[in-house]
C-alpha cells in the first residue's frame, strides 16, 4: 500500500483517534504509545491534514509536503480585514475623553 493510499483509507473517526493518541500520548484504551508508533502517528496526522484539512495557519504543512508560511505583513493584513464572523469591532481607544 503506498503512502496516499494509507491517508485515502483514513477515516475521518480514525484521524481524530490518532490526534487524540498523540495528544495524549496513548491509545483510547489507554495503553501508552511506543516511540515508534508517537513518531509513525504524528507523521499520519500531520499528512492527514494537509491533505483533507485545509487550514490559513500562518506556519502549516502544504498538501505537498512543503511548509508554508505567511509574513507578517499577510498576517497583520488579515487581522486588520473584518470577516463574514465578525460580529462586531470596537476602537481601542476612547475618543470621549
Amino acid at each position: 500500500m503506498q503512502f496516499d493510499e494509507l491517508l485515502a483509507s483514513i477515516s475521518p473517526d480514525v484521524y481524530q483517534r490518532l490526534v487524540t493518541a498523540v495528544e495524549l500520548g496513548k491509545w483510547p484504551d489507554g495503553v501508552a504509545l511506543t516511540d515508534e508508533q508517537k513518531a509513525n502517528s504524528i507523521q499520519l496526522v500531520m499528512a492527514y491534514q494537509a491533505k483533507f484539512c485545509p487550514s490559513e495557519e500562518p506556519f502549516r504543512v502544504g498538501a505537498d509536503g512543503q511548509l508554508i508560511t505567511r509574513s507578517k505583513a499577510e498576517m497583520k493584513a488579515n487581522l486588520q480585514r473584518p470577516t463574514a464572523a465578525t460580529i462586531a469591532t470596537f476602537p481601542l481607544t476612547d475618543s470621549e475623553s
